[in-house]
């Protein structure tokens, strides 16, 4: 590699490393065939995890940094003093192939700064997904950030070829989106997510092929007074109206030489975290978004222990819960039963009534449902729930940092 590509990656790279969703998750399985590169089915080697386990390696770049827009959060904005590159199609496609060859990695996230206009650099995105697919076979994955602004045709045939599209939300609320991004509008956003996941619907039921793993999002965290409970709110009403694949949140982080409207300090990572434990109730625990917000205490989540429990400790009267007769839906409320023990759970007692030994051979997290539930042969006690100390010992640990 050259020093002016090497030059160009480093920038690029590091300019990329700020966007979260950019996971493979929900890619379809395929395997090169003859004269053809690449696959989604080995294994990688670090960073992005399919729904089965495996982690798979992806060149997460820009295409340029350069960018029309001035967003008050974003290090690539118009005004902002950082070093600025731009890859070519052909140089983003050589790097791909290359860095697969040389096992590196298994798949490519592309985005990029608006430049020229938003239909100009939606082309450019396709061009280097079309050149990978057509032109060198490429079977790995493709993510491709999609420009809300571009004419949806040239959104339909990026789909084409690429595995997931996204679209960043940026900020929860209107407001806030026209105080950051004035340049940005929420309701253009919001209608092109809407065409994406229209174009992914429609092509399922004809079984074509447009974005097959579906389409996510991304919200910065912290940056604007935006509540817990509205931004889970907000989630909600993007899986259910867009059939996104996932929300990400991205705790806001500090930029230099930023707008005096910004933060000076980032939000606690923790917050990030309890957010992303919200979002899962909803997606897997049949969770609704009244649940998890009520899971809140002025709108935000504590950050000592996490928003199922949370909710348990908020309705102690419906527990504890009997293992062997409740119904699916209240299992998976219990605070240390995930998705998988709960069906494990219910699969186990059609063959035997369960013991709490029984219950701990299926879950890692019998210490924390403990109060919550009874099992053949163990109940809490009266007041199991009820008693005052129960917050307290259930309190996650706080994680001790060593320099060494």
């Amino acid at each position: 590699m050259d020093e002016t590509l090497a030059k160009k990656l480093r920038i690029l790279a590091d300019a990329a490393k700020y966007d979260a969703s950019c996971s493979s998750s929900g890619a379809p399985k395929r395997v090169a065939g003859k004269g053809e590169l690449g696959s989604t089915t080995g294994a990688g080697i670090c960073h992005a995890y399919t729904p089965d386990g495996r982690c798979i390696s992806l060149l997460k770049i820009l295409l340029t940094n350069y960018c029309l827009f001035d967003c008050a959060y974003c290090v690539n904005r118009r005004s902002s003093n950082v070093a600025r590159a731009k890859f070519t199609v052909d140089e983003v496609v050589t790097l791909t192939v290359e860095f697969y060859k040389r096992n590196y990695i298994e798949g490519l996230f592309l985005s990029s700064g608006i430049i020229k206009s938003p239909d100009h650099t939606m082309e450019l995105l396709t061009r280097v997904a079309k050149s990978l697919r057509r032109d060198h076979g490429f079977r790995g994955y493709i993510h491709l950030k999609s420009i809300p602004e571009a004419s949806p045709w040239l959104v339909e045939e990026a789909g084409l070829y690429a595995d997931r599209l996204s679209i960043n939300l940026e900020l929860p609320t209107d407001a806030s989106l026209h105080r950051l991004a004035p340049e940005k509008n929420g309701p253009v956003i919001q209608n092109a997510m809407k065409q994406i996941g229209a174009r992914i619907t429609e092509a399922k039921a004809e079984k074509r092929r447009f974005s097959p793993a579906g389409q996510s999002t991304q919200v910065i965290v912290g940056a604007d007074t935006t509540t817990d409970e509205a931004l889970i709110r907000k989630s909600a009403l993007l899986y259910g109206s867009f059939n996104l694949k996932r929300v990400y949140y991205s705790a806001f982080s500090p930029i230099p030489d930023g707008s005096a409207i910004l933060p000076l300090k980032s939000p606690p990572l923790q917050r990030e975290h309890r957010l992303y434990q919200a979002d899962w109730l909803i997606r897997y625990y049949d969770f609704s978004a009244d649940d998890v917000a009520d899971a809140a205490e002025d709108g935000m989540f504590s950050l000592d222990i996490d928003p199922k429990l949370a909710w348990a400790l908020k309705h102690r009267g419906r527990f504890p819960v009997d293992v062997n007769v409740a119904d699916r839906e209240m299992l998976l409320r219990v605070p240390g039963l995930g998705a998988r023990a709960v069906d494990k759970i219910v699969k186990a007692r059609r063959h035997t009534r369960l013991r709490l030994d029984d219950v701990a051979r299926l879950t890692s997290g019998l210490k924390r449902a403990r109060p919550f539930l009874i099992a053949a042969d163990y109940h809490p006690g009266p007041g199991g729930t009820d008693r005052l100390d129960l917050r307290a010992k259930l309190v996650e640990p706080a994680r001790q940092l060593s320099l060494f």
